[in-house]
């Protein structure tokens, strides 16, 4: 992944995120996370529309950035991504550690009860770099393949 990506995803603990609704229509709320990666893990609430949105349809939309004091400053990133729930009970520890890291706030709260809030991850698959530092307007498009084409080629090279 994009140096100046991963520096945008580790030093930010809150993303905006959209899903897709049953008619089509967007919706964005911002929920807190933490990545490993081009991978990016997030809690949300099972009765909430964006679980059922990403049962519906896993594509989901992230951003993350912030206001700089210069617009000459300005650096984001914007994903594309497959979001999924992580069920395996070690993925989901390591998951709740990572988020324990990032936000403080977690530490000594036990990770929420699985029947009320899914433990997700997001898979970047296309990421967009804003980085006015190197001009302004600059962004470079980074197309990154998913762990399933990844496992793909590596069968391929291996027959």
């Amino acid at each position: 992944m994009d140096e100046t990506a991963t520096q945008i995803f580790s030093s930010h603990r809150i993303m905006a995120i959209s899903t897709v609704r049953p008619d089509g229509w967007p919706q964005t709320t911002l929920v807190g996370y933490a990545n490993d990666g081009p991978i990016v893990y997030f809690l949300i609430f099972r009765a909430s529309q964006k679980f059922a949105n990403i049962a519906n349809d896993n594509r989901v939309s992230l951003a993350v950035g912030d206001e700089p004091p210069d617009i000459r400053l300005a650096q984001a990133v914007y994903a594309g991504a497959r979001a999924s729930e992580i069920t395996d009970p070690a993925a989901r520890e390591r998951a709740w550690q990572l988020l324990k890291q990032r936000h403080p706030n977690l530490v000594g709260t036990p990770m929420p009860d699985p029947s009320a809030a899914a433990m997700m991850q997001a898979e970047c698959e296309h990421l967009c770099v804003l980085d006015y530092t190197k001009g302004l307007g600059h962004t470079d498009a980074l197309n990154l393949p998913s762990e399933r084409e990844s496992n793909q080629r590596l069968e391929e090279v291996e027959r």
